[in-house]
């Protein structure tokens, strides 16, 4: 019951860190990666999922921009949705594999919801970019 609190803790840490929220999942991985009580493989997958299905959420939020972006609790400005967006057209669908960096990451997820990225499209790209972060930070912690 127990590693079940401890995947489910971390897959709402991944999933909080891939919103507007402010959440580390590196963290998190890290330390249970070194606690060694725990899956690997189980530890980055789950991550991974929590993670993309994160960004799910800025996506579905980028596909409402026109009912919500005025609204007080909205993360982004004005002038970030604009830049986020001007990459997003520059830069295309390949710049959902920069999903995973922070600062642009989550903009860069909501730019596709607004600009109508296909979904299928969208969650390859995103699970990709967040899968490779999560094996580097476990690869460079082992």
């Amino acid at each position: 019951m127990e590693e079940l609190g401890v995947y489910g803790g971390l897959f709402l840490l991944s999933f909080l860190a891939a919103t507007f929220l402010p959440a580390q999942s590196e963290f998190g991985l890290v330390g249970l990666i070194l606690a060694q009580d725990y899956s690997l493989l189980l530890l980055v997958t789950v991550a991974s999922v929590g993670n993309t299905l994160g960004s799910v959420v800025n996506w579905l939020l980028g596909r409402s921009v026109d009912r919500f972006s005025d609204r007080k609790w909205f993360p982004v400005s004005p002038a970030q949705m604009n830049r986020a967006c001007g990459w997003y057209r520059k830069y295309g669908q390949w710049s959902l594999l920069l999903s995973w960096a922070p600062f642009i990451g989550d903009p860069l997820t909501l730019a596709a919801g607004v600009l109508r990225e296909p979904f299928g499209r969208f969650l390859l790209l995103v699970a990709i970019a967040k899968t490779g972060r999560y094996i580097v930070v476990a690869a460079l912690t082992v």
